[in-house]
């Protein structure tokens, strides 16, 4: 490539690239990965405004499309919550299985005092502690396998929700459906935690060496089942608390996002929960409005808890 394609390639098709991956990520082929993070491409901008500036006014005009895209796809998660009346608040945290300290992560969970509070990774070794440190104010709870809820208000059903992977045994046990009996009536709560993505075995071989290969059919499965009992669910208010292992623009939440919906304000990142980078942990809610997701300070996890407000009238 010559000088000249060399500056036309930085003028143009950059940015242009930039934009089209930001506005139609779900028409390109295994881009999970890019779009679990998909905010962060926001960080080539200055960059191309950067090098535009000491070019040409065509190339400024250009490097500004993906940053005027950027902000009619994120910004208004850029702009402060509006501070709308609710009257539940609820906390979604992946505790994890390694967690040393359950009895301080319950005391950064309950600051708020929240109504519900669902959590993944709960062994049975750290369920008594748990139960211990949520004491008599969340007298009512319900655990599946290794997810778990406590709640303020009386759960009239607590059940296993199967949203099991056709490819695993009967032994994984992530899901549980329960009924809470609110002052604003009854309320379907879901938490879950789908399979984590995982380097491709084949994408990884010699043969078809890819750096970024992921495999995610299992999960991707588990998601589908979970739509499918959102579909079948009876009542008109539904609470999903959970690790989804994807964030609201991975395609494979499309589904699930059909059916529940979270807030519009604010990225509340979740995980890693040294750095960052992309918000897994979810709260969702249908006939109801999530009209604000926060994160809370770090426990013993590699995630972060994440609370959210709800707003819903009483019947």
């Amino acid at each position: 490539m010559g000088v000249r394609g060399a500056r036309a390639w930085h003028h143009g098709p950059v940015p242009i690239v930039v934009a089209a991956l930001l506005l139609f990520h779900r028409v390109v082929p295994n881009a999970g990965l890019l779009e679990n993070f998909l905010p962060w491409l926001g960080l080539t901008i200055p960059f191309l405004l950067a090098r535009a500036w000491f070019r040409s006014l065509r190339a400024l005009i250009t490097a500004l499309l993906p940053l005027v895209v950027w902000f009619g796809v994120f910004g208004e998660r850029v702009l402060p919550a509006p501070d709308h009346p609710h009257q539940l608040v609820a906390v979604q945290h992946n505790v994890s299985d390694e967690n040393p300290d359950p009895a301080g992560t319950v005391r950064t969970l309950l600051e708020s005092r929240p109504d519900f509070i669902g959590l993944e990774e709960v062994t049975p070794e750290a369920l008594p502690a748990y139960r211990a440190a949520f004491g008599a104010g969340y007298p009512y709870f319900g655990v599946r396998g290794t997810v778990a809820l406590w709640s303020r208000h009386p759960l009239v059903e607590a059940r296993l929700l199967d949203i099991r992977p056709d490819s695993l045994g009967s032994d994984w046990n992530r899901g549980l459906r329960a009924v809470a009996e609110t002052p604003f009536g009854e309320i379907a709560v879901y938490v879950v935690h789908l399979p984590s993505v995982r380097p491709d075995p084949v994408g990884l071989s010699p043969v078809r060496l890819n750096p970024v290969a992921l495999d995610s059919a299992r999960r991707d499965d588990s998601a589908r089942k979970l739509t499918a009992a959102l579909d079948a669910e009876p009542r008109d208010r539904v609470l999903l608390l959970g690790d989804l292992n994807s964030t609201v623009d991975d395609r494979v939440l499309a589904p699930v996002l059909s059916r529940v919906r979270t807030a519009a304000s604010g990225f509340a990142f979740s995980w890693p929960a040294r750095m960052p980078l992309a918000r897994v942990d979810h709260v969702m809610a249908g006939g109801m409005t999530v009209t604000e997701v926060r994160t809370l300070p770090r426990t013993g996890s590699d995630h972060l808890p994440v609370e959210a407000r709800l707003r819903l009238q009483a019947p």
